[in-house]
């Protein structure tokens, strides 16, 4: 498993539920209130996972992708994004389902969020592959995915966060837990394959007789 992969399906799939909404009966209005419920919570656990196990990772070892700046311009502007998609999410639950305020708010919700995934995938991923490991690519992964299978039932609250505020909490050049445990991982490999590639003792004694 790769994270960067990871959140690209996860891209694909909110762009597929907006394309839903978007062609669903008008007059069917249980099933817009289904859909749109399924893409507001996919919305925010990928947010929240995000923010609790990419972001830190892509601030302790990014330099800036594509047109950003910084990493921590790539990282405040990605927190910003959320924060106006969670907005936007907000007022399409003030309103009355399938109405024209509903409509306005969901439209928002999804131009912001386009928004954000273009940017994302243009810096943010982009940077990381560079820059990270693949041992920590995985691990950020299954950290990222057991978050997400615990919550998609149900959903979380929302929560926005102060963007430059979040940058300077989680800015760190120490290595986090899963840093650390990819670090073993890629040891563990190392040394695995250096035993492997070495010949046997029965091979080495053939070739002498040879």
């Amino acid at each position: 498993m790769d994270i960067t992969d990871v959140i690209l399906r996860q891209h694909d799939e909110q762009r597929r539920m907006f394309a839903e909404l978007e062609e669903w009966p008008r007059d069917d209005l249980e099933g817009l209130a289904a859909v749109w419920k399924r893409l507001e919570i996919l919305l925010e656990v990928h947010a929240e996972a995000e923010e609790r196990y990419f972001y830190p990772e892509l601030l302790r070892l990014g330099t800036g992708g594509a047109d950003a700046d910084s990493v921590d311009e790539e990282v405040e502007d990605a927190v910003k994004d959320h924060n106006e998609i969670r907005d936007a999410v907000r007022r399409v639950g003030d309103s009355e389902t399938g109405s024209d305020e509903w409509w306005t708010a969901v439209v928002d919700a999804n131009v912001h969020n386009s928004d954000h995934m273009g940017e994302e995938e243009r810096q943010d991923l982009a940077d990381f592959r560079q820059q990270a490991s693949l041992e920590l690519r995985h691990e950020i992964a299954v950290k990222f995915l057991r978050y997400e299978a615990q919550r998609w039932a149900e959903g979380i609250t929302p929560r926005d966060k102060d963007p430059e505020e979040y940058v300077e909490d989680q800015k760190t050049d120490e290595p986090s837990d899963v840093a650390q445990q990819a670090a073993r991982d890629a040891k563990e490999a190392a040394t695995t394959d250096a035993v492997g590639s070495q010949p046997s003792l029965k091979a080495s004694e053939d070739a002498d007789e040879d």
